[in-house]
């Protein structure tokens, strides 16, 4: 039997850490786009070198983008793509499994 190329393209992606994170963060936020001092802030446990490293990977999925405006200052922020929106789409269902079934998990745990 062959894995399908789509789910493994999909966890890929999604397997590692902090990327569904960013993407759900993203989306949570107005046009779907922050600065990386917002995000460092929001998710306090990631070192600003991973979330370096991360913002990268997920522009070059091409899930989200760079956008750099010079007002008077120039400021960078981060932004879903219309890829990475679809994306954070099918993590809703994902989200909603995790909370049907984690307590359940924590109470396996205590049995074992």
């Amino acid at each position: 039997m062959q894995v399908c190329p789509y789910l493994e393209y999909s966890f890929r992606i999604l397997g590692k850490k902090w990327n569904g994170l960013i993407l759900h963060y993203l989306s949570l936020c107005a046009n779907g786009s922050a600065h990386f001092s917002d995000i460092k802030r929001d998710l306090a446990d990631i070192t600003s070198r991973a979330l370096s490293l991360k913002l990268a990977e997920l522009i070059e999925y091409g899930l989200i983008e760079k956008k750099i405006t010079a007002n008077p200052a120039v400021t960078i922020s981060y932004e879903l793509t219309e890829k990475g929106r679809s994306l954070t789409a099918a993590l809703t269902p994902i989200q909603k499994w995790a909370q049907q079934y984690e307590n359940l998990h924590g109470k396996e745990e205590e049995d074992k």
